[in-house]
């Protein structure tokens, strides 16, 4: 028989478990209890405070360069000003934390923020409504701050740094980031604008929509263990993604160009036109060097007519501009003999007549002086003798009906209009040829003439040189792109002596001779279209009409595209006024002439003149017929602008800093913009500018010392040097065929 083992517990083994059992209870219960600190904090505190914290780290937006280096646009620091009411934030009387005086804080902050001391007062005493919980007994009671707005919205550091000098107590600032474009209404259209969509700028136009991908970067983010008020806890560890800054993009827009270009849009302004555009182009590259279209808009404050740009979205015929390309057409087929001579002034075309512009022609004329008058009935019988496929097929070669591409593409935007070349009827096909029936956007005109400049070849206008990322990489670079071999070299050079002759006088019915500039090889041809209406036919009117210019420098090698349109102009004379001061401009600027000029200019190779006597060099460089500008008191050159081995014309400007203690204002007075920039920037000077051209009047009074605190703000105007020639005034709306 098996006996049953029966096991003895120890009861001073079960009263030891039992006791760590009744230990660990009562050490959770102590925990629970909140008697446990964790860096001060009880353990129950800190797991209630205790939060993951993830903040985004907003990438900066790239910026957007010119040619020659100029920030075009760029993210720039913002501040709000705002006004601290509430004076329980004052705990020691001598050091006032509100505002206190409100008279004189109102008085003191309207000329900056450009706000009238009154509505600055109205906000410094603004009440706000208070109830309790249930709405009831309300009663009015002084806000603990307020905005003071819109003028001390968007402040740059510059205006902040001028409202902080006046050490007004209570007045402090928001800080934020501001999409900011430095020379506000220029290269508009161009540009476009973005805006903040909760700390992210998005493109909504130009530029910055076109390569909004590009120009915004990746946002990062900071992750870390927060207390009850959000502050990182001690000794937690933090995740940190850096943010990749956005792209830069680098234009082909050289600043001075576009400024000549917006000199000339302003010019156009004055005729009251419903829209303009004047756009210049490398002829050989197809870089373009500058744009301006109106109705025009400061990106910063986006006061916005149209939102549509007349330099690549508007459509519209063209006019006897197009004559460049129907004559040519006809050349290159072999139909085209200059000396062959027809009956000008009217043609019929199955029902339709076709009238020259001035409704009875000049008789019996070549084809040549044909051109050079603007001859509707010439440019039609060439194209019915040429032939509806042919002159098609041309026109679609220069790439008319079409995008160029000038932008990138982007789903549901329209960066560009088409416009149309389709015709069938002889009526249609006569009226093509001197661009009536037909569509086109400018920057088609702008690669069509580029067969002009590169011998039959036309090249693509591109707007964009380069994209560079954040570290310097250059990530895409455009040049020159060959589209196509259009014509002959020698069809070509034909075009380009008709067009001679339609400036400098070819016959006696040219069109375009008062376009003509002494020194200036320029070449060009005229265009004056009617404008459909939207009930069928055409408007009538001395104003309805679309007038253009298409002009090329030196007309014996091209380098230099200006395309000039305007619709609905009430006085033609601007256009001429603009057209010649623009190719002056840039021709000056660019050095280019094409013909001896009738009064040479000698030029001047600079020296080095660091180190030397302030009297002796101003002595040499007056000798030289040049404009010594010394800035200074000094006795010795210490910096000089240009540099050394660079060749200047008469009468252009050498600036010399001297050893000085003090600066005197110079007389500016019908300085260039660059050359007010060269200035200010060699003395540390910050200076703004309004309007465009040469300066007519300026902040700082001329001989005072200057003080580099203060900006020095210049007013900018046109400065016409147009020759007096005879008074054409009969031909100016005729003569612009």
């Amino acid at each position: 028989m098996n006996k049953i083992k029966t096991v003895k517990i120890n009861k001073i083994f079960v009263m030891t478990i039992v006791f760590i059992f009744l230990c660990i209870i009562f050490k959770l219960i102590y925990i629970a209890t909140g008697n446990v600190k964790v860096n001060d904090e009880s353990l129950a505190y800190f797991a209630s405070a205790r939060d993951t914290v993830k903040k985004t780290l907003v990438a900066p937006r790239g910026t957007i360069y010119s040619k020659d280096n100029e920030v075009l646009a760029k993210n720039v620091n913002s501040y709000t000003v705002i006004a601290y009411l509430e004076p329980s934030r004052t705990k020691d009387p001598k050091h006032p934390y509100h505002v206190v005086d409100k008279e004189l804080t109102a008085e003191k902050l309207s000329p900056i923020i450009n706000m009238s001391k009154e509505s600055i007062l109205k906000l410094l005493n603004s009440k706000i409504k208070s109830c309790d919980d249930n709405n009831e007994n309300c009663k009015e009671i002084t806000p603990y701050q307020v905005e003071l707005g819109p003028g001390g919205r968007g402040i740059t550091e510059l205006v902040k740094d001028q409202i902080e000098a006046l050490d007004l107590p209570g007045i402090d600032f928001i800080s934020s980031t501001k999409r900011y474009y430095p020379n506000g209404d220029f290269l508009s259209f161009v540009l476009g604008y973005a805006k903040n969509n909760n700390g992210t700028y998005k493109g909504e136009m130009g530029i910055e929509l076109y390569y909004d991908k590009e120009l915004t970067g990746t946002n990062g983010y900071i992750e870390y263990q927060s207390d009850l008020y959000g502050y990182q806890i001690t000794s937690t560890p933090n995740v940190e993604k850096k943010a990749i800054a956005g792209n830069d993009v680098y234009l082909t827009i050289d600043t001075n160009i576009q400024m000549f270009a917006e000199q000339a849009r302003t010019t156009l302004e004055e005729s009251s036109p419903e829209w303009s555009t004047v756009a210049v182009m490398n002829a050989k590259t197809g870089e373009i060097l500058g744009v301006s279209s109106s109705p025009s808009f400061n990106n910063n404050t986006l006061e916005i007519k149209s939102y549509y740009d007349p330099f690549t979205q508007n459509t519209y015929e063209p006019g006897s501009t197009m004559k460049i390309f129907s004559f040519m057409a006809s050349m290159e087929n072999g139909v085209y003999n200059g000396q062959d001579t027809y009956k000008s002034g009217r043609l019929k075309v199955d029902d339709a007549n076709i009238k020259d512009w001035n409704g009875y022609g000049w008789g019996n004329i070549t084809y040549d002086e044909g051109f050079m008058a603007s001859s509707n009935v010439a440019a039609s019988k060439l194209a019915l003798n040429l032939g509806r496929a042919k002159l098609k097929d041309f026109y679609d070669s220069l790439g008319f009906g079409k995008k160029t591409g000038i932008y990138p593409s982007i789903d549901g935007v329209e960066s560009e209009g088409t416009g149309l070349v389709n015709f069938r009827y002889n009526t249609e096909i006569a009226s093509a040829s001197f661009g009536q029936g037909v569509s086109v956007t400018a920057v088609q005109m702008l690669q069509a003439l580029s067969v002009l400049g590169n011998k039959g070849t036309m090249v693509k206008p591109y707007i964009v040189s380069k994209i560079v990322d954040s570290e310097g990489n250059v990530i895409l670079e455009n040049s020159r792109e060959e589209i196509r071999k259009v014509c002959s070299e020698d069809t070509v050079n034909s075009m380009l002596d008709l067009m001679r002759g339609v400036v400098n006088g070819g016959c006696k019915m040219a069109t375009g001779t008062d376009y003509k500039i002494k020194g200036y090889d320029l070449v060009g041809k005229t265009g004056t279209a009617e404008i459909a209406s939207s009930s069928g036919g055409y408007l009538t009117g001395s104003t309805n009409y679309v007038r253009s210019f298409a002009g090329l420098f030196p007309g014996d090698d091209p380098e230099i595209v200006v395309y000039v349109a305007v619709s609905k102009m009430n006085n033609s004379k601007y256009l001429k006024t603009a057209v010649k001061d623009l190719v002056k401009n840039v021709g000056t600027y660019l050095n280019i002439y094409g013909e001896t000029k009738e009064d040479d200019l000698q030029t001047y190779t600079t020296e080095s003149y660091i180190n030397k006597d302030v009297e002796e060099v101003e002595k040499e460089i007056k000798e030289s017929k040049l404009s010594a500008i010394i800035i200074g008191d000094g006795d010795k050159i210490i910096k000089q602008y240009p540099n050394e081995n660079v060749i200047l014309n008469q009468g252009s400007k050498i600036f010399l800093v001297t050893n000085y203690n003090t600066v005197k204002m110079q007389d500016i007075t019908g300085w260039s913009r660059n050359e007010i920039d060269t200035y200010a920037k060699l003395i540390n000077l910050n200076v703004t500018f309004n309007g465009f051209g040469y300066a007519k009047e300026y902040s700082i009074n001329k001989n005072s010392i200057i003080d580099t605190s203060k900006i020095l703000e210049v007013t900018l105007e046109p400065k016409y040097t147009e020759e007096k020639e005879e008074d054409k005034d009969k031909k100016d709306d005729k003569n612009s065929q």
